[in-house]
């Protein structure tokens, strides 16, 4: 026990630490270009609607890379995938430059590329800390990459706008592409196997494959369905009420700044705490943790201070990254190997892909059935998916039943 408590605690090591760089790299490029190109419409250079088809250009480059990336990961290399996605960003960066001021097609083409990139390595990354990192220090890894997410989160604005004092946005979007060659070039190789002879199915049977293991793990499909349930619903409400909130009730746009920074806080403390502590029920206690998102359509509905609707947010922050960090953690643990990078693509085309369904329809609701009533069921909904995914038995540990048969090599 004194032995497996010290090697929890011991240093990552540097095959770690390359990973973490590189991860953090991806982290920084993808937070820092919105607020990047959020300055060529300060400068004129884009407008407010070019803005927008950018923006939703690379939202489709994520989500038609995801899956793929899934497939590819568990095909080849998981490294060789990591190394292709951060170059296609790189390249994707300097082309969106050449077409500030001058095309906003050609600058959505390059969205469209930077996009697949990223959402092609993550899948890639969620597998290579399993090839990276023992089991008994996955959580700890998984906590420092949050931790990393996280401290971007709150720094990427800032330093963007340092950065604009004495650099032009388009040398800015062409940073943002150095960015992502670090991100592509500093990750170390795992040890996932590949066997170039075996004959290949198709990309659809390869995919469904990935969704097949992902229906043998009850306590995967609860959670996901969970999580997705609060990004839809409560991150949607909130993003689109929050600055009419802060403009209407507060009459100034600090509570939507403090809000938003409360928020990253949060999830900075839960990632520190996980970094040392494990609960003995890690499912219902992530599920619990994911449920406090609740509070915060809650707190935008009712006539309160506004330190409350900024206490709201650091706790939902706080929520989120204790079930992100032993969710992943489960995921890494309990899936085959061979089939961990479709997995994670599923988890993140579905809690990522719907979260832009539910923006675009929080809008129409609110006008047909009114603020209150909106928020008011986004927050019965944020509190009671979470304690539903409870009612299934293998949510309690994020894990199997015992009588399943471990896969070759795992240590129970």
């Amino acid at each position: 026990m004194a032995g497996r408590r010290a090697r929890r605690s011991a240093p990552l090591g540097a095959r770690f630490a390359r990973l973490w760089l590189g991860t953090t790299a991806s982290g920084l490029a993808t937070w820092a270009l919105p607020f990047v190109l959020g300055l060529g419409v300060l400068t004129r250079e884009l407008s407010a609607a070019g803005l927008g088809v950018v923006l939703a250009a690379r939202t489709a480059g994520f989500l038609l890379a995801v899956p793929v990336s899934g497939v590819l990961a568990d095909r080849r290399s998981r490294r060789q995938v990591v190394l292709w996605a951060g170059l296609a960003a790189a390249v994707g960066s300097p082309v969106l430059a050449l077409g500030l001021g001058r095309s906003v097609a050609l600058m959505a083409a390059a969205a469209v590329v930077v996009g697949a990139g990223q959402g092609a390595c993550r899948p890639a990354f969620q597998a290579l800390v399993a090839e990276i990192v023992e089991p008994e220090r996955r959580q700890a890894a998984n906590a420092a990459i949050a931790l990393s997410v996280r401290v971007v989160t709150l720094t990427a604005p800032a330093l963007t706008a340092l950065l604009a004092a004495v650099l032009s946005t388009t040398a800015l979007l062409v940073g943002t592409g150095l960015v992502w060659l670090c991100a592509a070039l500093v990750p170390p190789a795992g040890r996932h196997g590949v066997d170039t002879a075996a004959p290949r199915a198709s990309f659809t049977r390869e995919f469904g494959e990935g969704v097949r293991e992902a229906r043998r793990h009850p306590w995967f499909l609860a959670g996901l369905g969970a999580l997705t349930t609060v990004i839809a619903t409560g991150y949607s409400a909130s993003s689109v009420v929050l600055p009419l909130v802060s403009r209407d009730r507060y009459g100034t746009e600090a509570v939507l700044a403090a809000a938003l920074t409360a928020y990253t806080v949060g999830g900075l403390l839960g990632a520190l705490v996980l970094t040392r502590w494990r609960p003995r029920v890690q499912g219902w206690t992530a599920l619990g943790a994911l449920a406090c998102h609740g509070f915060v359509p809650l707190a935008l509905l009712l006539p309160v201070h506004w330190t409350v609707v900024v206490a709201a947010y650091v706790v939902a922050g706080l929520g989120i990254e204790l079930f992100n960090v032993p969710w992943f953690t489960a995921t890494q643990r309990e899936v085959a190997p061979d089939k961990l990078a479709r997995v994670s693509s599923l988890d993140f085309l579905l809690s990522y892909g719907l979260a832009p369904v539910g923006l675009a329809l929080i809008v129409p609701a609110i006008d047909a059935f009114g603020e209150y009533a909106v928020l008011g069921t986004c927050a019965v909904v944020c509190f009671l998916a979470p304690v539903a995914a409870m009612a299934v038995p293998t949510t309690r540990g994020f894990t199997r039943p015992t009588t399943s048969v471990p896969f070759p090599g795992r240590k129970r």
